[in-house]
């Protein structure tokens, strides 16, 4: 079984209106949120947490979903965080900025 990644995700439908846009980045947060993986909603991006498997498969799922709710272009940047000796967690690095 591999460790845990933390991916950061941004989609950007491009070529569509803000409001639009908008509606088709909640639609990538709903796949995210169905998942089943940790993650937390930043103003910029999505943080993500899970085993690299279940983390790239829903990259594509997020795609999907994305095309379904009308995107026909998307930009999506990410960075991934991996560490082959042991997990990496998103309360590693915000954990103590928790209210």
């Amino acid at each position: 079984m591999s460790n845990k990644v933390n991916l950061a995700i941004q989609v950007l439908p491009l070529g569509i209106p803000k409001a639009e846009a908008y509606s088709i980045v909640d639609e990538a947060i709903k796949c995210i949120n169905t998942s089943g993986l940790s993650f937390v909603v930043c103003p910029f991006e999505t943080v993500v947490e899970g085993d690299y498997e279940a983390v790239m498969r829903l990259v594509d799922d997020i795609q999907t979903a994305c095309n379904k709710a009308g995107a026909e272009e998307v930009l999506i940047n990410m960075k991934l965080q991996r560490n082959f000796t042991k997990d990496v967690a998103i309360d590693d690095k915000i954990g103590k900025y928790k209210n």
